[in-house]
């Protein structure tokens, strides 16, 4: 789909885009003239909770983790929406509402932006912020022997597809919903303050699409240990029931040949690897030598993250 567009853009015509035209990443990167640079990312999607206000707050939350995920500090945004004329008005402003309010809490302005008429709800951010271009946090920024950490856990795609379907726990949905309002700013805060120069968020893609992304732009592989995994307290009941948004089976089938399983892990274990995400958490790539000190400052922040990994010479993605 993309292809018709290949060879208009020539990386070496911009010299201060950073980040943009080469590897996939998180946002795109342009270089100002007083050492710092502009990241640039936009992100919308259809409801994946049944209230407004936390589909707001979430799509809002997933849009502002890409400047995150680059060790940036996002500071303004324009709302980009599709809404229905037959919803009731005081819902649509709900969904703008906590978009809003969300927004607010990253410290991020929300300065106008677009709507146009459409059948299904849609809503999402265009978000602007700064890095320090010697700090920023890239997919390619892995090295052999760093430890792999996770920020959120797994199983939000099997939980909101098991609310669609009706077959949700309250109790799992208002746990999933919690971790998908949640910002990634503490975690990216640590990140740069301790160095990390390889990371991504895990989102559509799941936790092997987006590691695999790393690993290949990295040229490194990756070693994941199943059991360090964290998830959510009902994925592994959804995963054990098949209740797996489209995207989780699209994602096996495009990144399987790059994973090696350990024969022991069963396929809804394997399944939920591919688990489609909504503003997951930060895979961050930490140097060993950095790795005590950051979980302790981590924990002193009440910032919970999880080793599940780590990056390993060769290529490839193994779970054992």
């Amino acid at each position: 789909m993309l292809r018709p567009i290949a060879g208009i853009f020539n990386p070496k015509d911009y010299p201060d885009l950073l980040v943009g035209l080469g590897e996939p990443d998180d946002a795109a990167v342009w270089r100002m003239e007083d050492g710092r640079a502009l990241v640039v990312t936009t992100d919308f999607f259809t409801p994946v909770v049944d209230d407004p206000y936390d589909y707001g707050a979430i799509a809002a939350a997933n849009a502002l983790s890409d400047v995150y995920a680059m060790g940036g500090k996002p500071f303004l945004a324009l709302n980009v929406a599709a809404l229905p004329t037959d919803l009731p008005a005081e819902l649509l402003g709900e969904i703008l509402r906590g978009g809003a309010e969300k927004a607010r809490e990253a410290g991020v302005v929300i300065a106008g932006g677009h709507t146009v008429q459409d059948q299904e709800p849609k809503y999402g951010l265009i978000v602007v912020g700064l890095v320090d271009p010697e700090r920023m946090i890239t997919k390619s920024g892995v090295r052999p022997g760093e430890a792999l950490l996770l920020s959120k856990p797994l199983g939000f795609g099997v939980t909101t597809t098991a609310l669609k379907r009706g077959q949700a726990d309250p109790t799992d949905v208002s746990e999933v919903v919690g971790w998908m309002k949640r910002l990634n700013d503490v975690a990216a805060g640590l990140a740069v303050e301790f160095g990390v120069r390889g990371g991504t968020d895990v989102t559509g893609f799941s936790l092997l699409g987006h590691a695999w992304e790393m690993a290949e732009a990295s040229n490194v592989g990756m070693r994941f240990y199943f059991d360090q995994v964290p998830f959510t307290r009902g994925a592994r009941r959804y995963a054990q029931e098949w209740i797996f948004p489209g995207g989780s089976s699209d994602n096996r089938q495009y990144y399987s040949p790059h994973v090696r399983f350990a024969e022991h892990l069963a396929e809804t274990d394997q399944m939920l690897l591919f688990d489609a995400q909504t503003s997951g958490g930060l895979l961050l790539a930490v140097p060993p030598d950095r790795l005590d000190a950051m979980l302790a400052r981590a924990a002193a922040l009440g910032q919970v993250l999880w080793v599940v990994g780590e990056a390993t010479a060769g290529g490839g993605i193994e779970v054992v």
